[in-house]
């Protein structure tokens, strides 16, 4: 597979050094992406560089997962507006980690192929580097007229951020150029990828190879992924949707991909699946005859959520959906965690009443027109509980004069009514 042309069909490719495709196609070909590890968790704003070593791994091409470690402590000013937090070597470690278990669900670490993965952190290499040695060694080497020049630097210092940037920072694409000379000499690494705000960083750690080691150096980026409307991707209300289910349930990061717009989705299942581009092609030739099915965005969704997760984390997530969305039955509900019981039913009115009640058992009209006012009378509740139209816990409830005990709490706290189709409400137990 020719790697260029499958970043190219899929949409993820920006800029392009030339020879890199001369090079890709010569030899197989060692490539890294830098990773922040401000967080123990990646989040969806890291798939399209993890998927782009994804890609790479396929085609044949070696792939390394830099940890910046060292550059972590600093900050990149790339399209930040204020520094970042310094962390400390201990959580450092601790993320990098956490991040390796994430990466291993994508690449291949493990096995003895040619073309194995391999995770490093520039930490290890930047720790015995004093300020002396790399002013001597590295700083001489670029000019401060052509760091100034990066865009990064310029969008600080021309007033589009308001706060200026500290030497910390300024410095930060001399180690991020440094990188790509040590993995160049140690692991004999020719190519840089990463988003198409990285391209500045990128071409300083070229021209730093250039004057060190004479070697040539490739690179490519991939386009920075936007919504349709121009907002921000994998930003909620509720913030980031990460890849750790301790920040993200498998649920919303499943409904996550399930919401997006058709534009966004025929652009994301090229991005963010390994799907091949015939049945991508086919996928998206079906979608514009039905649209009303959400043929892609069901498939996206499906693909990303087994990827990043497994196929039953999005197993449940399907059947957690269906319980508020489609015909799901009451065992399904009882099967729920009270996290997602939560999230699926956010939103919905919710109704505090005394444990006391419950324990002794209250008559389901009185329950649903006094001491929670689902119905505005008892005549209303008995009238629909009557017509067959009123369900708890996802069981119709055929007799107005039945009692409601403990026994019908949800994780033992919870009782879900449903008028009709499509009206829930939520009974707490307090």
């Amino acid at each position: 597979m020719n790697f260029v042309e499958e970043l190219r069909w899929r949409g993820m490719l920006q800029d392009i050094m030339p020879g890199t495709e001369e090079q890709l196609q010569k030899e197989q070909t060692t490539a890294y992406v830098g990773i922040d590890p401000t967080a123990d968790s990646l989040h969806i704003g890291h798939l399209c560089g993890i998927m782009m070593l994804r890609h790479l791994q396929r085609c044949g091409h070696k792939p390394i997962a830099l940890i910046g470690g060292a550059t972590g402590m600093i900050g990149d000013p790339s399209g930040k507006s204020a520094e970042r937090n310094l962390l400390t070597e201990e959580v450092l470690r601790h993320n990098q980690e956490c991040i390796r278990k994430q990466l291993s669900k994508f690449l291949d670490f493990e096995s003895d192929a040619p073309n194995a993965a391999e995770l490093v952190n520039n930490y290890d290499w930047m720790k015995d580097f004093t300020f002396l040695d790399f002013a001597r060694e590295i700083g001489k080497l670029i000019t401060v007229n052509y760091m100034m020049a990066k865009d990064s630097v310029k969008k600080r210092f021309n007033g589009e951020y308001s706060q200026g940037m500290s030497f910390t920072e300024f410095t930060y694409q001399l180690l991020q150029g440094y990188d790509f000379v040590w993995l160049n000499e140690h692991k004999n690494c020719k190519m840089q990828m990463g988003g198409s705000d990285q391209w500045g960083n990128i071409t300083t750690g070229i021209e730093l190879m250039r004057k060190m080691n004479g070697n040539e150096a490739f690179a490519l980026t991939c386009p920075l992924i936007t919504k349709a409307d121009g907002g921000k991707f994998g930003k909620t209300e509720s913030g980031n949707i990460w890849l750790d289910k301790r920040y993200t349930s498998p649920y919303k990061f499943y409904q996550f991909w399930l919401n997006v717009s058709d534009q966004d989705a025929e652009r994301y299942i090229k991005i963010f699946t390994s799907l091949p581009k015939d049945e991508i092609d086919s996928l998206i030739s079906q979608h514009a005859e039905a649209p009303h099915l959400r043929l892609l965005q069901k498939r996206l969704a499906k693909e990303v959520t087994i990827m990043v997760h497994s196929e039953e984390d999005y197993n449940a997530a399907v059947e957690a959906s269906n319980i508020l969305f489609g015909n799901a039955t009451a065992e399904a509900l009882h099967r729920l965690d009270e996290d997602t019981f939560l999230q699926v039913f956010e939103g919905v009115p919710q109704f505090e009443v005394s444990r006391e009640f419950l324990s002794d058992g209250i008559q389901a009209l009185e329950l649903l027109a006094e001491e929670t006012k689902i119905f505005p009378s008892k005549g209303e509740a008995r009238k629909m509980i009557q017509a067959n139209g009123f369900s708890m816990n996802k069981e119709k409830l055929t007799d107005p004069q039945a009692y409601i005990s403990e026994k019908a709490l949800l994780n033992n706290k919870y009782i879900l009514f449903q008028k009709g189709k499509k009206n829930y409400y939520l009974v707490v137990a307090k």
